[in-house]
């Protein structure tokens, strides 16, 4: 589909913490209330008339199974999308609540939610964090249960082993000091002890998530190149988490790897998963534009800021069976035509053969390691979703023996890769389901019984992402048909 980018421009970066007790008796709320809780609130990137934000709750006192968490803006700010939660908004109360899947509480566990927001003349910390309906106004809590993050230049001695102390499967370039990548939802994952922990990035062009114990705990906007520390965690063994949320095929990313605060140290690195999925497909595979809830992304900070391919349907699927994946994933881009018949030299088998998109002639090897028991392939929405142009050489009927002819080939080459044991899902939606469907149906009749079809049409879809992508509700209600279907094949986990 349409791969049109909009930027916006950053003023600047704002990060500030919230942390209160709650001593207030209780009143009604979705469930029960707290006896007590935590709160972050930060603001990553900020550009004019807009700015994003993470928020983490905490829970100090007894189990909750649902909740919801309040606050008051002090300039007239507003909450324009937000997601792992439902957010409404009257006058300067925002009330925020659980999903499903998040609502539970245990004593001292927490959820995390982002969004968007927009504001005029200032920006401020907003005031009267409440949850389940008990307002947030006893003592502060010290600094060393309190998240900061702070950002210093990568004048701290380099990291000599970045592979070596973090977990990755990503498509990624990597010497002892540097790890260099292009495709989407490339993550990196270790352990530390200590109160701290920093990361070394190298990349003016995509946003980033680090994730510490399970929860975002900032989102880093074009970053360029710096370190970003996260302090003031209490003193103990943490996990932490780089997750790359955009795409950028023209241009490569550099990650340093994590350091230590003073006193701590990085521990050995997570083991790998035995389950590895791979997904393979074009901007509806990448999550572009998934986190907006307007399809006109052109005034609420354009596509790159609105795309998280961490919370796309592949990521959230691979998460919940708890296998290790890559996102494989260009927007744009068809089997043999891309989005209106553009850039008709190249095509998504051009791409899949790089490790960097952006390095033409570059040859990607999958090591050893790398042996997906799945491989999900969604290609063919650019390749038939815009009228055959004058000048394309195609016709309606040589377009579709063409993409039949081609989807064979990769197949091909998927076998080639992975073996006859690994199950290939080809997933399409009615746009072009019936060309995908004869590919499987033709496979089959060769004797390759492990390749199957998979149409994830349904009438829920809102497509509420930027330029009729799919939404974060849309990704959603994907993971779950998709893991329900995935129970049904014959995979050797």
């Amino acid at each position: 589909m349409r791969t049109t980018r909009y930027r916006s421009v950053i003023a600047g970066a704002v990060v500030v913490g919230v942390t209160a007790a709650l001593t207030a008796a209780a009143v009604t709320a979705p469930a029960q209330a707290a006896t007590g809780c935590r709160a972050a609130y930060q603001v990553g990137n900020q550009w004019t008339g807009g700015f994003g934000a993470n928020v983490s709750v905490t829970n100090l006192g007894d189990p909750v199974a649902s909740w919801r968490l309040t606050w008051s803006f002090a300039a007239g700010q507003k909450v324009t999308q937000l997601w792992n939660g439902t957010a409404s908004q009257s006058g300067a109360r925002v009330q925020v609540d659980s999903l499903s899947w998040n609502g539970r509480l245990g004593t001292g566990a927490s959820a995390g939610f982002g969004f968007n927001g927009s504001w005029t003349g200032s920006n401020p910390t907003p005031v009267d964090f409440a949850l389940n309906g008990t307002p947030c106004t006893g003592t502060t809590v010290t600094s060393t249960t309190t998240t900061t993050t702070t950002t210093t230049t990568t004048s701290t001695p380099p990291v000599t082993d970045v592979l070596g102390q973090s977990h990755t499967v990503g498509r990624v370039r990597a010497t002892e000091a540097a790890a260099r990548y292009t495709w989407p939802g490339i993550y990196f994952e270790s352990r530390f002890r200590g109160t701290g922990v920093g990361i070394v990035l190298d990349d003016s062009v995509n946003d980033y998530d680090v994730q510490v114990d399970g929860t975002t705990v900032a989102t880093l906007v074009t970053p360029g190149r710096i370190t970003r520390w996260i302090n003031g965690l209490s003193n103990a063994e943490h996990t932490v988490r780089l997750v790359k949320r955009t795409e950028s095929a023209w241009a490569t990313g550099q990650f340093g790897g994590f350091l230590p605060a003073a006193g701590g140290e990085i521990l050995a690195k997570p083991t790998a998963r035995t389950r590895q999925i791979e997904f393979i497909g074009d901007s509806l595979t990448a999550g572009y534009g998934n986190t907006s809830t307007t399809r006109d992304c052109s005034a609420n900070g354009g596509v790159d800021r609105n795309t998280n391919t961490d919370l796309a349907f592949g990521p959230l699927t691979a998460r919940a069976l708890g296998a290790d994946y890559q996102v494989n994933a260009h927007s744009g881009r068809g089997m043999v035509r891309n989005y209106n018949g553009g850039e008709p030299d190249t095509t998504f088998r051009t791409s899949y053969e790089r490790g960097l998109q952006n390095v033409p002639g570059d040859v990607w090897r999958n090591p050893a390691t790398w042996h997906p028991q799945l491989v999900v392939v969604g290609l063919g929405t650019n390749d038939f979703s815009t009228a055959i142009n004058p000048g394309e050489q195609w016709t309606p009927d040589s377009l579709t023996a063409a993409y039949k002819s081609a989807y064979q080939g990769f197949l091909d080459k998927l076998r080639t890769q992975y073996g006859p044991g690994t199950v290939i899902v080809v997933g399409a939606t009615n746009l072009f389901a019936q060309a995908a469907e004869q590919v499987v149906t033709d496979r089959n009749a060769r004797g390759d019984r492990l390749v199957r079809f998979w149409n994830y049409e349904d009438p829920r879809l809102d497509r509420l992402g930027c330029d009729w992508h799919f939404s974060l509700n849309d990704h959603r209600l994907i993971n779950g048909l998709l893991t329900d279907y995935i129970a049904t094949l014959p995979i050797a986990w």
